[in-house]
């Protein structure tokens, strides 16, 4: 499968109050190599191993596979993940026929907020509210498998 979306910055929290559905997400890392990420997940009472291919040049596209595994499984794998665990609270915003995720980061990420919106086409447009910042599409330090070796808080 192949997966397009943009990235942006959030410039505010409006965004909470449009949100329809939050959720707590850990997530670790078994594989960061720039060719294939091999992520584990685990999102309230389910689980998900990913792997997602190189982006395009442009940051757009890339090939993703999810398949859902058992909380237990995931949490097993957990322990052979590389340093660097994710914990964020992802909330749901959806505007017209397009749903936006938007991930507030904790830990050595605090402060971070980044939303992703999905697209049907690379050409796709979109309705932009007025919490939505600038884009980062394609800027690999915000990929939370680069979050997890560089965390936010190592930028200031």
């Amino acid at each position: 499968m192949v997966e397009i979306e943009r990235k942006f910055l959030v410039r505010s929290e409006g965004f909470k109050t449009q949100s329809s559905k939050k959720f707590k997400i850990i997530q670790g890392f078994l594989n960061t190599q720039p060719e294939r990420t091999v992520r584990i997940r685990i999102r309230g009472d389910q689980a998900y191993l990913t792997i997602k291919g190189k982006s395009s040049k442009n940051g757009l596209t890339r090939f993703e596979w999810e398949k859902e595994i058992p909380v237990v499984e995931a949490e097993e794998l957990m322990k052979l993940c590389e340093p660097g665990i994710i914990e964020k609270m992802r909330y749901l915003v959806e505007i017209e026929e397009h749903t936006f995720e938007i991930d507030e980061f904790f830990g050595e990420n605090q402060g971070l907020i980044v939303a992703e919106i999905e697209l049907h086409s690379e050409n796709d447009t979109f309705e932009k509210p007025e919490w939505l910042g600038e884009e980062v599409t394609g800027e690999i330090r915000y990929y939370n498998s680069q979050l997890s070796k560089d965390p936010f808080i190592n930028w200031k």
